[in-house]
């Protein structure tokens, strides 16, 4: 799950960002409006959530949900703000936010916020995504495979070993640039390095040959990289 954070309150945001991270989170954050439109409008990231300030340099948090509203995008939006009055929230609302969190917060509660905004989301990520006899299990950051017999065997993945197989298994049997996935599974102002994308993806495909599924992720030399199922 990718989250696009927009804070311009240093301490904050650093606080925000690391216990995501700790939560599974793939976050980008910026503090500039302007600069958070420009990711918005990479057709490269896609992002499941949005962290939104409301006063912001650039474009405020209200401007920004204006703007998604307006191209009909339906990113969900939690607006973070220390303006507390009913007729704030609903200005909030009205902007085109999904929902308001009053500054200063626990990061319970906005963890718990952001858990409701993914159950209301078209986007929302069940507990497990099954392709075959490979499942993905979100709660636990495991593969579950099975074999012939009915036996199962339980493995371990790193974060980023699990959004790079869950990147491939909604994406299974289409090719997948090295710079799509790059894209996708990287903070966009992360450092490039050049081979990042097939180092993270020889690991997982070693975890996979060894719990008996070989041959699944395919190198296309010169074009990118399959799931074949």
């Amino acid at each position: 799950m990718r989250v696009l954070l927009v804070e311009d309150e240093p301490d904050l945001a650093v606080a925000i960002k690391r216990t995501l991270i700790q939560h599974k989170y793939l976050v980008d954050w910026v503090m500039d409006g302007k600069e958070a439109w420009a990711y918005l409008e990479n057709s490269y990231t896609q992002y499941t959530l949005a962290i939104f300030d409301w006063m912001l340099p650039g474009l405020s948090g209200l401007e920004l949900c204006k703007q998604l509203r307006h191209k009909n995008n339906p990113l969900p939006v939690l607006i973070l703000t220390a303006k507390d009055t009913i007729a704030d929230k609903v200005i909030g609302l009205d902007a085109g936010a999904d929902d308001y969190l009053i500054k200063p917060f626990g990061m319970v509660e906005l963890l718990a916020r952001l858990r409701a905004l993914q159950r209301r989301s078209p986007q929302f990520q069940p507990q497990k995504l099954t392709i075959g006899n490979l499942t993905l299990d979100y709660g636990n950051n495991l593969i579950v495979t099975q074999n012939a017999t009915g036996n199962k065997q339980e493995i371990s993945l790193t974060n980023k070993e699990f959004q790079l197989l869950e990147y491939f298994m909604k994406h299974l049997n289409q090719i997948l640039t090295t710079e799509q996935i790059r894209n996708q599974l990287w903070e966009v102002s992360a450092e490039p390095i050049s081979n990042v994308v097939a180092a993270q993806i020889r690991l997982l495909r070693r975890k996979l040959v060894n719990s008996g599924c070989t041959n699944m992720i395919e190198t296309l030399h010169g074009t990118g990289y399959r799931l074949n199922f």
